[in-house]
């Protein structure tokens, strides 16, 4: 079987990212291309990464954690250790965006107090 190798403008355009980003992650230590003189060759496991790192980004996770989950990533383990992170992460950040709501509508809550003030008291300097 032959390995699959992706150029830094093929991941690029296929994940619609920029190669800059793509070479932010690199020197993070996320990705670890092969080198062919100043060329980068990405391999199916930098480009997985690299879905992982976006995916990770969309749902609000830090590069730190994105990082961990990928170097706890073990195809001969099974990955349990890396899902059950993973199911860690994701308990962690809801909790986190559960309490971003209840915040939100504490604020909503409170303009609604404030704005109903502000009409009051401007209804009493125009009677």
């Amino acid at each position: 079987m032959s390995k699959i190798y992706y150029s830094i403008s093929d991941l690029a355009r296929e994940l619609d990212i920029t190669t800059r980003a793509i070479r932010f992650y690199e020197e993070q230590g996320m990705l670890a291309p092969e080198r062919r003189g100043q060329e980068r060759i990405y391999s199916a496991k930098d480009r997985v990464a690299l879905k992982l790192i976006l995916r990770g980004k969309r749902i609000g996770f830090s590069l730190a954690e994105c990082k961990e989950l990928i170097e706890l990533y073990d195809p001969a383990g099974g990955n349990r250790k890396q899902l059950d992170t993973f199911m860690e992460k994701i308990a962690e950040r809801r909790a986190q965006l559960q309490q971003q709501l209840l915040d939100i509508q504490q604020m909503q809550l409170e303009l609604d107090t404030a704005e109903e003030r502000c009409i009051a008291a401007l209804e009493q300097t125009q009677a």
